[in-house]
């Protein structure tokens, strides 16, 4: 699904020149549940900036479900962040004149996708259920929390069903019981839809979860640990994830 082939970074700091990436060669399959480690200034957020399109490598290349990303201008850029990647901000970026509903509905508004009214309406309301935030739904951002606005990020992250999600400190503001709560749909999603998680974080319970761990240090690969025969993670209630009409909105 991704393929980072000696992929470096380098920023220009007056007559310094910062590498933040030194030929990283990382493959992450579809379907993969990854953490990503480091300590500070190991080009965790550069390396997961470059997956998500939102910056360009300095040298080497990045290739996505066969596609290669490193030469492509703007516009195709956003087309395939559209059709393949869902953020989770740490800083949540949220629109704060939206509610919950609205924040969480826009990547269907403005995307590409020809469902109903009522069949958008009815898989955004399960999403805002979902991640226990349907007594809020109608609040605007500066009437949350931090980890309800958290809450909202994932959510929206989720709803256009992209087949990467890239996750920074998802679960940072979020107590033990909405961390627990929101790490069983991740690994949900990331069984029944087969969505592909790359995770930046410090959090044991996901490095426990993950069938892919990587630790960066000075912008290399340290090393890298891959995990076999991994269980399912159902809810408490034993439910999967599924959508209104069979949780599948129209392709």
């Amino acid at each position: 699904m991704i393929s980072l082939q000696n992929v470096s970074k380098t920023y220009p700091m007056g007559k310094l020149n910062v590498h933040a990436l030194r030929g990283i060669n990382l493959d992450f399959t579809a379907g993969d549940f990854i953490s990503v480690a480091g300590p500070s200034g190991s080009g965790k957020t550069t390396m997961m900036n470059i997956i998500g399109l939102i910056d360009r490598p300095s040298g080497g290349e990045l290739i996505i479900d066969g596609k290669k990303c490193t030469g492509l201008k703007r516009k195709a850029l956003t087309q395939m962040r559209q059709e393949y990647i869902g953020f989770v901000f740490q800083s949540f970026n949220l629109l704060p004149v939206l509610t919950v509903f609205e924040n969480v509905e826009l990547p269907l508004v403005i995307g590409r996708r020809k469902e109903s009214k009522k069949e958008r309406r009815e898989w955004v309301e399960h999403l805002v259920e979902e991640v226990g935030l349907s007594d809020r739904r109608n609040h605007v951002p500066a009437e949350l929390s931090g980890g309800q606005q958290q809450r909202v990020a994932i959510a929206r992250a989720l709803v256009t069903r992209p087949k990467i999600i890239i996750a920074d400190e998802p679960t940072a503001n979020l107590d033990s019981v909405n961390g627990e709560r929101i790490l069983s749909l991740m690994k949900r999603v990331n069984r029944d839809e087969g969505t592909t998680f790359i995770f930046s974080t410090h959090d044991p319970d996901i490095w426990e979860m993950a069938t892919h761990v990587v630790f960066l240090r000075d912008g290399e690969v340290e090393s890298e640990q891959r995990k076999t025969g991994e269980a399912a993670l159902p809810g408490k209630d034993g439910t999967v994830f599924r959508s209104p009409q069979e949780r599948r909105l129209p392709s």
